[in-house]
């Protein structure tokens, strides 16, 4: 009897729906599975600001990508072209040279088609100048190589995919936990098994399930200790269940399993996602004021580089403070760069003072050290003049950890505070895909039958992330999966 589904997707986050579009698109009969309830539908990608890293050849090269709605601000606009090198010499830098570069140019080489093909599958795309550009001389400045987002951030992607997989026929079931994999004697998978023993027949499958983030054990196993402390970004459901249905079945694990993506989080969130506050919760204006720790003292670079490139390094950092917390620190000049969704939302943990002494009292940082902290940092500043959109060479001499760009003394009442801690985003260890995004075995061969996309895809991503990439990288590598997945479907069915 014919196997009743071609391609079955498990896991209904951007990956999976770009894999379900992809095989459907190929003709393939598609069922997504997705182990949430619905109204957990999106995985992590419902909890992104949507940002897509792309190359682009600039503003005019852009134009038919992005929503006409979008496109007022075009006469004031200044947006550098972000070449195919420009993308892969971020990503190879920032990842220490240790990015999988037959995977790295993929996704770099595809970035752009990719976002032409979502938009086409009625995907809407607009200038994130709410969050990628400063008013500079009454023009809007773009800066760190990012610039294009979905139209309404994580909860419009998810929605708009959703539409989508209706208009075309694809399956979604929610409240469906696979188990394990269905394979024959020769380790061919067949389908899957859920939860209560139902057992779903397919010719391929596509695992696009997630990291093992939201699992305190395998953070704590593989993060490192302290882990199971950090509070989770997104979903509850990304526990590292695709990873290990992979292992099962003989996949190769990849990439960098000590490591991860995660920020500045706000202290007072709750252990998981926000639906309603979703990325808000982050706080990434860090390059305009300094970051202390509870005993007073600054501990990295605020100013290294542009938020892109640090944001996903950092949450790491207060990790390892005392107690894995954090404060930020901003006074009154700094306001206004700050994004109003982060540092003005419903219920930000904040404190406020006309001075640093009493800042540190309302914190419980000792006044004395705090003000040393800063009477120091403001006596040290050099260089400039100050410009948000480029790396400004306004910096500290003199003070360790130093602060390379971006510089400005804390002198401006009223000062206002942050408290923060680590909040992971997606882990970067996963498993083994070649260019078809098949899942490969420890011989290096591929899984019959086994394909994925998204975070379980581990080789991309080492220490650090450019902003904005994981989206990219989901719906590259999921399109490729979708097709791959149905070509076979399609070969084994005759």
């Amino acid at each position: 009897m014919a196997a009743p589904w071609d391609v079955i997707v498990v896991g209904g986050g951007n990956a999976g729906f770009c894999a379900a579009h992809s095989a459907r698109q190929e003709g393939a009969q598609v069922l997504v599975l997705e182990k949430a309830p619905r109204q957990w539908a999106g995985g992590n990608s419902y909890f992104t600001a949507g940002a897509m890293r792309t190359s682009h050849g600039g503003l005019a090269d852009l134009k038919d990508l992005l929503d006409p709605s979008a496109q007022d601000r075009f006469p004031l606009t200044d947006l550098d072209p972000y070449t195919d090198d420009d993308f892969l010499d971020d990503l190879v830098r920032v990842t220490r040279g240790r990015t999988d570069t037959d995977l790295a140019r993929i996704l770099v080489g595809e970035s752009r088609a990719t976002m032409d093909w979502l938009r086409d599958l009625s995907l809407r795309f607009e200038l994130m100048y709410h969050r990628q550009a400063y008013e500079v001389d009454g023009r809007h400045r773009f800066w760190g190589g990012l610039a294009v987002g979905v139209v309404g951030g994580g909860k419009g992607m998810i929605e708009q995919h959703l539409a989508a997989a209706e208009r075309a026929g694809v399956h979604v079931r929610f409240d469906a936990p696979v188990t394990r994999l269905a394979t024959a004697p020769d380790g061919t998978v067949q389908g899957v098994v859920l939860v209560d023993g139902e057992v779903l027949e397919s010719r391929a499958v596509v695992l696009a399930a997630g990291g093992f983030e939201a699992n305190p054990q395998m953070r704590a196993a593989h993060l490192g200790p302290g882990w199971d402390l950090a509070l989770v970004r997104g979903t509850p459901y990304n526990t590292g269940d695709g990873i290990r249905l992979a292992l099962d079945a003989g996949a190769q694990p990849y990439g960098h399993w000590s490591g991860c993506h995660a920020v500045a989080w706000d202290s007072g969130a709750h252990p998981t996602g926000d639906r309603e506050l979703t990325n808000q919760l982050t706080r990434g204006g860090y390059p305009f004021g300094i970051m202390v720790n509870t005993d007073g003292h600054r501990f990295v670079d605020e100013g290294a580089d542009f938020r892109n490139y640090t944001y996903a390094k950092y949450g790491a950092e207060i990790l390892r403070q005392p107690g894995g917390t954090a404060v930020q620190i901003f006074d009154a000049k700094a306001a206004r760069l700050l994004r109003p969704e982060e540092y003005a939302s419903k219920n930000v943990t904040s404190v406020a003072s006309g001075c640093m002494r009493g800042l540190a009292r309302e914190l419980g940082i000792d006044e004395d050290q705090l003000a040393s902290t800063v009477e120091e940092f403001n006596a040290s500043i050099t260089g400039g003049p100050f410009d948000p959109t480029v790396k400004d060479g306004s910096r500290t001499e003199g003070i360790t950890p130093p602060k390379s760009n971006w510089a400005q003394p804390l002198e401006t009442p009223p000062y206002t505070a942050y408290p923060v801690t680590c909040g992971i985003t997606f882990t970067f260890g996963g498993l083994r895909v070649d260019a078809d995004a098949r899942v490969l075995d420890t011989r290096g061969l591929p899984v019959p039958g086994l394909h994925a996309a998204g975070e379980l895809v581990g080789g991309l991503f080492y220490f650090n992330y450019p902003g904005g990439s994981g989206l990219t990288a989901g719906s590259v590598f999921g399109r490729r999966a979708g097709h791959s997945a149905a070509a076979l479907a399609a070969g084994r069915a005759r």
